[in-house]
């Protein structure tokens, strides 16, 4: 799947090359020209990451972070802050109302990129390029490869995105909800007993020694128990590497 971005700029021709940047490096992009819009279209649709300007009218920037960050349903997407605003003071303001980055104008469309690229490799790395691994399941989504306790198993699409998703946050519980979010999109309205069919084949896949590395967690959802893998290859997530930014016009 695509990642997705919500920029969310009151100033429309800055909206407009922000978009249309976002668009050619090949995110997904929704915008809104307030706070207010903003929260509409999140509880429509979860980003992968949110570009915020401090500056917007009525609802500041600041304060639309601090209350996606209070929400459950968002406080765990990676957010970058974009600012005017250059004071130290300032920085420090923006980054512990929430914000994980913050990028004063004006900057070029590049920076901007490589920053909210490097966002989603630190928060969000189900959607980022190269090798992830926890306990005994390497997951290499350039050569679209799944490898169990040195073993090479096939998935189909649907179930390998799904695995990565569960290697990208090892230990943590999804619900069935968040798991057709996240993987199948917010746009394709299917059953959540849909889940519980793709984690049976994930748990196939993985074979008698390792099905269990997914546990169902009752009244929560499932997740990725790396703790009681068996004794196996254990490794580090392996990212691709830091995307060389391009030279681009700057944003006022």
């Amino acid at each position: 799947m695509q990642p997705s971005v919500l920029v969310v700029e009151d100033d429309a021709a800055i909206r407009d090359l922000l978009q249309y940047t976002f668009e050619r490096a090949g995110f997904q992009v929704r915008t809104a020209a307030s706070a207010e819009r903003a929260l509409e279209l999140l509880k429509e649709r979860v980003p992968t990451v949110a570009v915020i300007d401090w500056m917007l009218p009525a609802m500041s920037g600041l304060v639309l972070v601090e209350r996606m960050r209070r929400d459950p349903r968002t406080a765990g997407i990676p957010m970058l802050m974009v600012t005017a605003r250059d004071g130290e003071q300032e920085r420090v303001h923006g980054l512990e109302s929430g914000a994980d980055d913050y990028l004063v104008k004006p900057f070029s469309p590049s920076e901007l990129v490589a920053r909210v690229r490097g966002l989603i490799r630190r928060r969000a790395p189900e959607f980022s390029n190269g090798r992830l691994s926890a306990g005994p399941v390497v997951v290499d989504s350039d050569a679209r490869t799944v490898d169990v306790g040195g073993r090479r198993v096939n998935l189909r699409q649907v179930e390998f995105r799904l695995l990565k998703l569960f290697i990208a946050h090892p230990n943590r519980v999804f619900t069935r909800n968040e798991l057709l979010d996240r993987v199948w999109g917010e746009t394709v309205f299917v059953e959540e007993r849909t889940v519980d069919v793709h984690i049976r084949r994930v748990r196939l896949a993985l074979g008698p020694d390792f099905r269990d590395l997914i546990t169902t967690v009752r009244g929560g959802g499932y997740k990725f128990d790396v703790e009681g893998a068996p004794a196996a290859a254990n490794g580090a997530a392996a990212g691709a590497a830091p995307p060389r930014p391009e030279a681009g016009a700057a944003l006022a």
